[in-house]
C-alpha cells in the first residue's frame, strides 16, 4: 500500500513539473485560477452567469447605446457588412481588422453606426434594444447581484456554448468522499437585460488580463465573444464583458449520517420498551415575589460604525450634484460641470482601463488599494494612459461638452457600486 502511494505521489510531481516546463516554454504562463475551488470562489453570481442574448436572424444584437453583430460560419467582414447595409471598410477600421478577414462563427463585431433595431420582423423576439425590462424572458424572480459595470452595470457571465464557439473543459465540483452527498446541480440564469460594458483592446492587452481587469472568468469572456481556442484578442477588438445573473438559492445541506468503519458491527437500536419512563408532573411551582428591580447601568458609549472617510477622496469636478446616486438605477453621481473643465483623480491609484463607446463618449476606469475602483465618464482631452499612475487631484482630462455638459462619477468596491458621497467631502 505504502509503495503505491509513493507511486502515484511521484507520477503527479512528474505532470506537475512537465506542465510547469511546458508553460515556461510557450506564451506567458497566465493561468486564470478563479474557477479552480473554494479557495478562489468570488460569488454565487459568478457561479450562475447571464447568457449572451440571442441574436436576431441577421445576427443583431442592440443595447440602448451600442449595437453588435455575431458573424456567421463563413462570414467575412464583406459580407456581413453586406447583410447589414454598412460599408464594409468602416466596420473593418472600427473593429481593427482588415476589410477581406475571415470571421469565426459566434465572433462578435461591434457595429460604428445603427442599423434598424431588432423585431419580430428580423426573428427577435422583442422589439427594440435589450433594456431590463425588455429582455424577452421572463422576469428573474431571484435577487440579483448589480455588480457589473464600470461605466453603467455590468460583470458576469456566459452564453450557451456552440459547435462554431471554443470548447472548454466543463466546470465540475473537485471529486468527494464515497460518504458525501452527491451535488446539486446550478441552474443557469437567464439574461438579465442589463447592457455590458464594452472593453476596447488596447496594446498588450490579453483575455486574461481583461478578465481579471473586470473579475470574469477567461471561459465566459470567451464564449460572449467568440473566442478562438487560443483566445487571441487583438489590438481595437471591441469585447463584450459578460454581465453578472441571477444567484441561485443556497442548497440544503444535507445531514451527515454515521458511517460505521469497515469491520466494526452495526449498532443495536434501542428497544421500545427500554426507553427512559416519562418524568411524573410535579404541581407547578408558586410564583416568586418580584424582585427589587436591578440598578440600570451606565450606558456604554458604542463604536460608530465604521464609514469611509469624508475626506478619502476629492471631488474629481467643480460643479454641484444634478443626479443622485440610486443603486441600480443610477450607480453613480452626475456632476454638473462647464464644458472644458478639469477632470481630476479622485484619489491616488493606477489607470486600469480606457475605453469609448459608439458616441465618442471616453470612460476612465482608476484603481485604488482596498479593491477600490473610481469611473469617470463624459471626458475628453485625456492627459494619461492606460497603466499610468495618478496622484489624488491630478487632472486626468476634462469636461465633455454637452447638454447639459456633466460628469458621471462612480464608485465601486469590488465590482459593487458605492455611494460616492460617502467617499468626497
Amino acid at each position: 500500500m505504502q509503495n503505491t502511494s509513493l507511486r502515484r505521489a511521484w507520477r503527479l510531481l512528474s505532470c506537475t513539473t512537465a506542465l510547469a516546463l511546458l508553460a515556461a516554454c510557450a506564451e506567458p504562463f497566465d493561468p486564470d485560477l478563479r474557477d479552480m475551488g473554494n479557495g478562489f470562489d468570488t460569488s454565487a453570481a459568478a457561479l450562475n452567469p447571464a447568457p449572451r442574448p440571442r441574436p436576431d436572424d441577421r445576427g443583431v444584437i442592440s443595447y440602448p447605446n451600442y449595437q453588435v453583430a455575431v458573424a456567421r460560419e463563413g462570414d467575412t467582414v464583406v459580407t456581413l457588412a453586406s447583410r447589414l447595409g454598412l460599408e464594409a471598410g468602416a466596420l473593418a477600421r472600427y473593429n481593427g481588422v482588415s476589410a477581406d478577414a475571415s470571421l469565426r462563427g459566434g465572433e462578435v463585431i461591434a457595429l460604428p453606426s445603427r442599423v434598424a433595431e431588432p423585431s419580430p420582423a428580423t426573428g427577435a423576439s422583442v422589439t427594440g434594444p435589450i433594456t431590463p425590462s425588455n429582455t424577452g424572458t421572463p422576469p428573474v424572480s431571484t435577487g440579483r447581484i448589480d455588480v457589473t459595470t464600470l461605466a453603467g452595470a455590468a460583470i458576469d457571465r456566459a452564453a450557451p456554448q456552440t459547435q462554431s464557439q471554443p470548447s472548454f473543459p466543463p466546470q465540475t465540483p473537485a471529486a468527494s468522499s464515497a460518504a458525501s452527498s452527491a451535488s446539486v446541480a446550478t441552474p443557469r440564469a437567464l439574461p438579465s437585460g442589463e447592457e455590458p460594458v464594452r472593453h476596447q483592446v488596447g496594446r498588450g492587452e490579453t483575455a486574461y488580463s481583461i478578465a481579471r481587469l473586470y473579475n470574469v472568468p477567461v471561459r465566459s469572456l470567451a464564449e460572449w465573444n467568440g473566442l478562438g481556442s487560443d483566445l487571441a484578442v487583438r489590438e481595437g477588438q471591441f469585447l463584450l464583458i459578460p454581465p453578472a445573473g441571477a444567484a441561485p438559492a443556497a442548497p440544503a445541506t444535507p445531514t451527515p449520517t454515521a458511517v460505521t468503519p469497515p469491520g466494526a458491527g452495526s449498532p443495536t437500536p434501542t428497544p421500545p420498551s427500554a426507553a427512559a419512563p416519562l418524568p411524573q408532573e410535579e404541581p407547578p411551582a408558586a410564583a416568586p415575589a418580584p424582585a427589587a428591580p436591578a440598578p440600570v447601568p451606565e450606558p456604554q458609549p458604542v463604536a460608530e460604525q465604521a464609514q469611509p472617510k469624508a475626506s478619502a477622496m476629492a471631488m474629481p469636478a467643480q460643479g454641484s450634484i444634478i443626479r443622485a446616486y440610486a443603486k441600480g438605477r443610477n450607480d453613480g453621481i452626475d456632476i454638473g460641470a462647464p464644458a472644458g473643465s478639469a477632470v481630476k483623480a479622485a484619489a491616488a491609484g493606477t489607470v486600469a482601463a480606457i475605453t469609448t463607446n459608439t458616441e465618442g463618449i471616453q470612460i476612465v476606469v482608476i484603481r485604488h488599494p482596498d479593491e477600490l475602483l473610481t469611473v469617470y465618464t463624459h471626458v475628453v482631452d485625456l492627459t494619461v494612459e492606460r497603466g499610468a499612475s495618478v496622484t489624488k487631484g491630478q487632472t486626468i482630462g476634462k469636461v465633455k461638452a454637452g447638454s447639459p455638459s456633466l460628469l458621471h462619477f462612480e464608485v465601486r468596491k469590488g465590482m459593487e457600486s458605492q455611494d460616492p458621497t460617502n467617499y468626497l467631502p
